[in-house]
């Protein structure tokens, strides 16, 4: 009976998980963990294919972020789980042949490892007063922060985001972050913020004149997250627009 009960709850909470992250925005991410060496070769191919696909137009679309540890990321709206099932580059691939292949191939070559997992936008928590958007006009430079945290604390650090945010809000705040919380397929759990710039320098200005908003009354609200995480990471990036695609009409 109580391996029936535990069943049964461990169901009941795969459902209502699953229900909660298709109520919100999702992202399919595949990521390549690129050899320092290979950058440039890395870059070369990956152009080649966004080409080609400007050329054959699969229907599917992505933005592609490379970050400052040589990671590109390469983020593609879902709505539901099924359509991971799909393979948008069929008729592409059918059409290039061998050529197809032989891109991956080469790719191959870049990275020892990659991988896909799911992230999901979490508008509750996160500060865009002027709309929500992944993207703004001029701003491709970004600064992304994970924080990590148990299981156990994941209540804690969810009230936590949600603190920041109301301070940002009550101080009229004009340094804007969106929150993305881990999907299936992390390594870990996690929430990441993602903070958009110009450039390094802008970015810099604008945490400056933060800080000096928030004053000493962002003490105990940033402590009160950084107790509530296990680990944290910063890293900076940008959004490579020669990169990103879009399907033509």
């Amino acid at each position: 009976m109580q391996l029936l009960k535990t069943t049964l709850m461990a169901g009941l909470v795969l459902f209502l998980s699953i229900n909660f992250i298709n109520a919100q925005k999702m992202y399919q991410v595949h990521v390549d963990y690129v050899n320092p060496s290979h950058v440039g070769e890395y870059n070369k191919i990956a152009k080649e294919f966004t080409d080609a696909c400007k050329e054959h137009n699969p229907q599917t679309k992505w933005i592609t972020v490379s970050l400052n540890d040589n990671r590109y990321m390469y983020v593609s709206p879902i709505e539901n789980f099924a359509e991971l099932d799909a393979n948008p580059f069929a008729d592409m691939a059918e059409k290039m042949g061998d050529d197809f292949g032989n891109i991956f191939q080469r790719f191959n070559k870049c990275y020892d490892r990659h991988g896909d997992y799911i992230l999901v936008l979490n508008d509750e928590l996160s500060y865009m007063p002027d709309g929500m958007t992944m993207t703004q006009e001029g701003q491709n430079y970004r600064k992304f922060y994970f924080l990590y945290h148990t299981p156990e604390n994941h209540g804690k650090i969810r009230e936590a985001i949600k603190g920041v945010k109301d301070m940002f809000a009550s101080k009229g705040s004009k340094e804007h972050f969106r929150i993305y919380h881990a999907g299936f397929g992390t390594d870990g759990d996690y929430y990441m913020v993602a903070v958009s710039a110009k450039d390094a320098i802008d970015s810099a200005t604008k945490g400056k004149a933060n800080d000096e908003l928030l004053g000493e009354d962002a003490k105990p609200v940033f402590q009160k997250l950084m107790q509530a995480t296990s680990k944290f990471e910063e890293y900076t990036g940008w959004i490579r627009t020669d990169l990103g695609y879009s399907p033509s009409e």
